[in-house]
């Protein structure tokens, strides 16, 4: 489960995809599949979520790791690199951000 708190030391990581209604079901999917496959498997990988809008023209990931390196080891895994390229071939764009804390609300 994911921490989110002032005192979170790891790293959180969000990732928004531009999708068409056409593709979005298709890349959550494809997104499911590496996280049951590959992410939450992963040393280092705390938790996450994948969210899509109800216009199913964005969908959003949103992960913590203990560490940066474990999240971009995972990424550069020969897996995990083969599978970004078909999750990157269902959006129009995409934006990984990695994050801090800075307040939360209970």
């Amino acid at each position: 489960m994911p921490e989110i708190s002032e005192t979170f030391t790891g790293q959180t990581v969000i990732c928004t995809f531009d999708v068409t209604p056409g593709t979005a079901e298709d890349l959550v999917e494809a997104l499911r599949s590496a996280w049951d496959d590959v992410v939450t498997r992963h040393p280092g990988f705390l938790g996450g979520a994948i969210h899509m809008n109800d216009a199913q023209t964005r969908v959003a990931s949103y992960s913590q790791w203990k560490a940066r390196s474990d999240y971009q080891e995972m990424l550069r895994s020969p897996e995990m690199r083969a599978r970004s390229r078909i999750i990157h071939g269902f959006a129009r764009s995409f934006e990984p951000v990695m994050y801090e804390v800075v307040a939360s609300y209970d």
